[in-house]
């Protein structure tokens, strides 16, 4: 998590805005009267679940945390991001210290780049590895698979791969940071995988952050992954992602499964938009990282006792997905790699008949079950009040609290009172402000822009596009300060260097990232152009929303007057936008 990120999830809208100007509650927002020009009537609101504020009167803008700051205060961004920070408990790393930090990660890609090269360089020549090299057989393991996720083989030697590098200038520290090799208590040191299979674990962008290694014998653990470091962080990672992220994008749709050879055996065999979790739990770091790609989210876990633990975790996710997670359910006994193996055509019947992961959860609980008797009745609601309550949908809610009661013929009323009594009691709270949950929520909801992201690298790759003659883009179609602050910088500068020059220090990695982006070779200006008419129509739909939301308030309220005359004239202008953005997207852009 960057700085900027840690700032936004630690910070809450309401509070800061509220020191500002009086809120008061209107619906689930707040409204005030605007703090930047006079008024006698509010036109200011603020939004807790988008982390956002917009002025429906003299100043017709909106942003976030940030871009209210920088207005209040007359801040540029890196000013109002360290005020910002200092209210939150963040500490902003000096120019020096990001640099050397990012200096420090980029020799550890290196190192690990260079232990990947060797280890698979082993499996493919060395005698050494003829028992790697049958395991790979044995498990079907084409030689593409072997050399498209590079494959190794660590021998049976205490300092072998740690000369290898050492001879080739990588310091014992630097070894010892990217967790190749082990400090004893005696202070020497040692090859941390020794006589296994070797899995590169590779981040999004296909850089090699650490390994997972299978042993070839009894040895334990059977599998032993890379510890902590500056670049591996198990509860971040999903293995396999950097190759099957355009599949993903493509078939709108992530199979996750268990372990290493399970991807490995769905690539082989087409099933290219599969990723594994490190280990049986899914993180919500994990599910953000694939919201960004696609909201369809299949587990396809072993039918074990753990792998129904972590579909059990996975409910508390379809929130942040604002979607269903699906479950594969798995013949007892099989893993992903076996089915696959065996029946392609059953493994795809197995996809097809996948189910929502609540009803998987019922299905689990209700099986080891006597629901005639009274007992069980109570430790069914027992077990899946959690579940229930946990959805926010209320269309959902009200369809598994029937279910629950139908399966335990139990009243519907009476379920009611039993599934409140289960949920968790919250304290009342002083000051106006909205839950954390909305609040992490909503931090979620703006750190994953990717949208915003994918047109600025078009932009920034494509410096022709400055030329262009599409509909223009405004800074306000831009929910995120920083990528605000990105384009407006951008829109004042006539080079890449020029523009980094002028950015804050604390956006140059975010900057780099952008630049980097894998990116599609054809039909920039195209794709640039939909991403225009995407970004408008997405800033006009809130627009409209929010417009919408004042309104239905007002009337509520019975203050149908002046404002309300004014506000629905200002709601005419985004409707006749909008259709001409579904227009020109109808046409092609």
């Amino acid at each position: 998590m960057s700085a900027i990120d840690d700032v936004k999830q630690r910070t809450d809208i309401v509070e800061v805005i509220g020191q500002y100007t009086k809120l008061t509650k209107a619906g689930r927002n707040f409204k005030a009267l605007c703090p930047f020009h006079s008024e006698k009537h509010a036109s200011f609101f603020v939004y807790p679940e988008q982390q956002s504020w917009h002025c429906f009167g003299a100043c017709s803008t909106g942003g976030d945390v940030f871009s209210f700051i920088m207005k209040k205060e007359g801040l540029s961004f890196g000013e109002a991001l360290h005020s910002l920070a200092t209210r939150a408990g963040v500490t902003i790393p000096t120019r020096f210290e990001r640099e050397e930090g990012k200096e420090e990660k980029e020799e550890l890609y290196h190192i690990n780049d260079a232990a990947a090269r060797y280890f698979h360089n082993l499996l493919l020549n060395s005698p050494a590895a003829e028992g790697a090299r049958n395991y790979a057989a044995n498990r079907g393991f084409s030689q593409k698979s072997v050399t498209d996720f590079q494959l190794g083989f660590s021998p049976d030697s205490w300092e072998s791969l740690k000369q290898y590098l050492m001879e080739r200038g990588y310091s014992e520290e630097k070894l010892l940071l990217a967790g190749l090799i082990v400090a004893s208590e005696n202070g020497k040191t040692h090859d941390r995988f020794r006589g296994r299979l070797m899995f590169p674990i590779r981040d999004h962008r296909g850089r090699t952050i650490g390994f997972g290694a299978r042993a070839l014998d009894d040895a334990m653990p059977k599998y032993l992954n890379s510890p902590q470091t500056p670049l591996f962080d198990k509860s971040s990672i999903l293995y396999g992602l950097d190759l099957a992220a355009s599949a993903i994008r493509q078939q709108d749709m992530v199979i996750i499964v268990e372990g290493y050879i399970d991807v490995i055996t769905a690539h082989q065999n087409g099933i290219t938009n599969a990723v594994a979790s490190m280990g049986t739990a899914l993180t919500e770091t994990n599910v953000n990282s694939l919201k960004k790609l696609t909201r369809n989210l299949v587990l396809a876990l072993d039918a074990d006792a753990a792998g129904e633990e972590a579909m059990l975790r996975g409910v508390s996710y379809e929130n942040i997905l604002d979607n269903e997670i699906k479950v594969v359910v798995l013949p007892a006994g099989k893993d992903p790699d076996n089915v696959i193996r065996e029946d392609i055509n059953a493994w795809q019947q197995l996809l097809n008949d996948a189910v929502p992961i609540i009803d998987y959860t019922f299905n689990m609980v209700t099986s080891q079950l006597d629901l005639t008797t009274a007992r069980d009745k109570s430790l069914a609601v027992e077990r899946l009040a959690p579940t229930i309550n946990n959805l926010k949908d209320t269309v959902r809610y009200a369809h598994y609290r029937h279910k629950l009661a139908r399966l335990s013929n139990t009243p519907e009323h009476e379920l009611e009172s039993a599934l409140k009594q289960r949920r968790p009691r919250t304290t009342r709270r002083r000051t106006v402000t909205p839950d954390q949950e909305i609040v992490t929520h909503a931090f979620n909801k703006l750190a994953a822009s990717p949208l915003e992201e994918y047109c600025l690298a078009l932009l920034l790759q494509h410096p022709e596009l400055k030329e262009g003659s599409h509909d223009n883009l405004l800074p306000e179609y831009f929910e995120n300060s920083e990528n605000r602050e990105i384009f407006t910088v951008w829109q004042q500068s006539d080079s890449p260097s020029s523009l980094k020059a002028a950015l804050d220090a604390t956006l140059q990695e975010y900057l780099d990232s952008l630049l980097n982006k894998g990116l599609p070779d054809n039909q920039p200006e195209q794709r640039y152009a939909n991403c225009i008419l995407r970004l408008r129509e997405k800033y006009l739909k809130g627009l409209e929303q929010k417009r919408a939301e004042i309104f239905a308030l007002e009337v509520d309220s019975g203050g149908i007057g002046a404002d309300l005359v004014r506000l629905e004239e200002q709601g005419i202008e985004p409707s006749i936008q909008l259709r001409e953005v579904f227009y020109k997207k109808a046409k092609g852009g």
